[in-house]
């Protein structure tokens, strides 16, 4: 049987809805920001992965990447935008409803 809740789950947005990008969007949503490097070790992602993942979320405008050196050494910093922040807000509100309106 298909409910409003279990419909409305095509209604979340399928950028944020894949797990890596999720982890992604999930760690900088509780963090001011967040270096590649840390990034890399706490998703469990490889460069390679985690750069196109981080590239369809800054295209979408959810985050922020900030590319500098510390000293000769490259440092990528990321960070949520607004935009990135209220759409994962949004996607956290949808899912919680989805999962409190399953029977028992």
């Amino acid at each position: 049987m298909t409910t409003p809740a279990m419909r409305s789950l095509g209604d979340v947005d399928r950028l944020i809805h894949e797990p890596a990008r999720l982890k992604l969007m999930a760690l900088l949503y509780v963090l001011d920001s967040a270096d590649f490097t840390f990034l890399m070790a706490q998703t469990g992602m490889t460069w390679g992965n985690l750069s196109a993942h981080m590239s369809k979320l800054e295209k979408a405008g959810y985050i922020e990447v900030v590319k500098t050196f510390k000293g000769k050494r490259p440092n990528t910093m990321l960070s949520l935008t607004d935009a990135g922040r209220r759409a994962f807000q949004t996607y956290r509100q949808q899912m919680q409803r989805l999962l409190d309106n399953l029977p028992e």
